[in-house]
């Protein structure tokens, strides 16, 4: 991330009941892209698709793995927008599906 679009990450102690520990934020021209929670042994990427997004998202759902389209779908959208939590163990198909949600929320 970091190469690709140029941005340095911010480490950051978060004291928010819903995720509170360290993690590290990659924002581009003030818009966060997605923020990182270290865990034991994997990673949880938080993405935020608004409804800048959501079209893209959603016309190119059927291209995203099984992993991505169930934490969509089953994520409650709230003032439109869905906060999808995502584990990461591997460099695999979510990694990468990832990788995509991650461009098309750098688009807009």
């Amino acid at each position: 991330l970091k190469e690709a679009y140029n941005i340095e990450p911010r480490m950051e102690f978060s004291k928010c009941s819903w995720e509170h520990g360290w993690n590290v934020k990659f924002k581009k021209s003030g818009k966060s892209l997605c923020v990182i929670y270290p865990r034991e042994n994997y990673f949880t990427v938080l993405i935020v698709i608004g409804a800048a997004n959501k079209e893209k998202v959603e016309s190119c759902m059927q291209d995203f793995c099984d992993t991505i389209q169930t934490i969509y779908h089953q994520t409650e959208e709230g003032n439109g927008q869905r906060w999808l939590m995502i584990d990461l163990e591997d460099d695999n198909e979510v990694y990468h599906d990832v990788l995509k949600l991650i461009a098309i929320r750098q688009e807009n």
